[in-house]
């Protein structure tokens, strides 16, 4: 049973026992899975926002765009000085205002120039292979530092990476909260994670009163009444789940300013007119909104998906529409969170599973390419206005500073205060690094 469907099956069911045992799974898994010490490490960041761009984000229209190459290299946008006095794509003015406060990655090193393989390396830190699943890094965030606040510690928006892997060779409970909706569209709301309309919160509250008798009558009878007290606190967790405002307001936008939401871009929209011949707008501003919401509740890991930037045709015409929305969403969510004091807790991460070639091919798009690309990270102690790595001329290969995917999730699991040395136990006799091969990155850190 997926951790969705045990939420549902507990609310259909008026917290049934599927909604405890999903806590109970959780506290159980943990205890039962011997794992070799790893390095305590004092935590510097709490929670990840991690804001991934499917498809291949092109380094050469927006992070590293080469204006001194030749024609069939540079980037297809023109250029914008950053308050850092580096050069990006003009399509991120916003951005650039703000780079002071994040630290662009410009050697970024993948494996894989494929959609599949490379979004499971991206989350997992691992190749896919016929005998072992790997777990994303959300999952084993969730499994290492368990639950904070009243939510789960691992929620995708809208939803999970559908090539990203799952809880792999973890339990399920440490899987994704789906929010399985788009905040950025009419009648949002997410579901599974209210009372069921036809259920009172009266009739609700006697449910549990009821379970609560049964549980007494229970406790007379049993032996070990230590097994039933947690078994109780499990009840309880998701009992709150479901009827807390602060949980149930971390995902509405019902309390957002108006003045927050055109700070993230909310106005902003594609540079295309959609069937009815209007612009529209794109919708990240409102996920990000949630993000940082949830963040503040206590989530521990957030991916917000956004986009589609396969760009094998026309890379200019294929992707401006996206641009916009994306750079006010970067910039408006850094912003706020360093206004607001949690930057320095929550780690920014822009993602994608690959960049593009350095040549544009003959349809004027690019191609796959994954031995140099770049990101972008801010918070949680990772340095502030740097410019790490170069591409070189072409952008083909690292110049300086190779910056292996494996080194970077090790660096970031390193600011959570998780030691990616560590070996969890797979089939219960398979020691697993967390991260193989990683490791630490001191030239990120503050």
């Amino acid at each position: 049973m997926t951790r969705r469907q045990a939420i549902q099956a507990g609310t259909l069911g008026a917290l049934g026992l599927s909604m405890g045992d999903l806590f109970r799974l959780q506290a159980a898994e943990k205890a039962a899975m011997t794992m070799a010490e790893g390095k305590k490490l004092k935590a510097r960041a709490q929670s990840v926002i991690q804001i991934n761009l499917p498809g291949g984000f092109h380094q050469q229209e927006s992070f590293d765009p080469k204006p001194e190459a030749p024609i069939d290299i540079r980037g297809s946008f023109g250029v914008t000085k950053t308050k850092t006095g580096d050069l990006i794509a003009d399509t991120f003015p916003q951005t650039a205002k703000i780079t002071d406060k994040l630290t662009l990655l410009r050697s970024v090193v993948g494996k894989v120039p494929d959609h599949g393989i490379a979004s499971y390396h991206l989350f997992t830190g691992y190749t896919p292979t016929a005998v072992i699943d790997y777990p994303q890094m959300g999952s084993i965030v969730s499994h290492e530092l368990g639950q904070r606040g009243e939510l789960p510690p691992y929620i995708a928006i809208p939803n999970k990476n559908a090539y990203g892997g799952s809880t792999g060779f973890l339990s399920s409970a440490y899987g994704a909260f789906e929010v399985n909706a788009d905040p950025g569209e009419r009648g949002y709301q997410v579901r599974d994670f209210s009372i069921p309309k036809d259920v009172s919160l009266e009739r609700f509250d006697k449910r549990q009163t009821a379970r609560q008798l049964v549980e007494k009558r229970l406790r007379a009878l049993e032996s070990d009444p230590e097994l039933l007290s947690t078994m109780d606190g499990f009840y309880k967790q998701a009992y709150t789940m479901l009827t807390s405002e602060k949980a149930q307001a971390a995902f509405t936008l019902d309390r957002i300013s108006e003045a927050d939401r055109l700070l993230y871009g909310s106005q902003v929209t594609g540079e295309v007119k959609g069937p009815d011949g209007k612009y529209h707008k794109k919708g990240l501003a409102e996920r990000l909104l949630v993000a940082r919401q949830l963040v503040e509740t206590g989530v521990r890991f957030v991916t917000v998906q956004y986009g589609s930037w396969d760009c094998h045709v026309d890379v200019k015409k294929s992707t401006l529409d996206q641009m916009g929305p994306l750079d006010a969403g970067i910039a408006g969510l850094i912003t706020d969170l360093d206004r607001r004091g949690l930057l320095d807790s929550t780690i920014v991460w822009v993602t994608s599973e690959f960049g593009r070639t350095p040549k544009i091919n003959k349809d004027s798009g690019r191609d796959h390419f994954a031995r140099c690309y770049s990101m972008l990270i801010a918070g949680g102690g990772f340095t502030r206005g740097q410019l790490y790595g170069a591409s070189d001329s072409t952008g083909a290969e690292p110049m300086t500073d190779a910056l292996p995917l494996e080194d970077l999730m090790f660096t970031i699991y390193h600011q959570l205060g998780i030691d990616a040395d560590k070996e969890l136990l797979a089939f219960g006799t398979r020691p697993i690094e967390i991260v193989k091969g990683g490791k630490l990155v001191p030239g990120l850190l503050a």
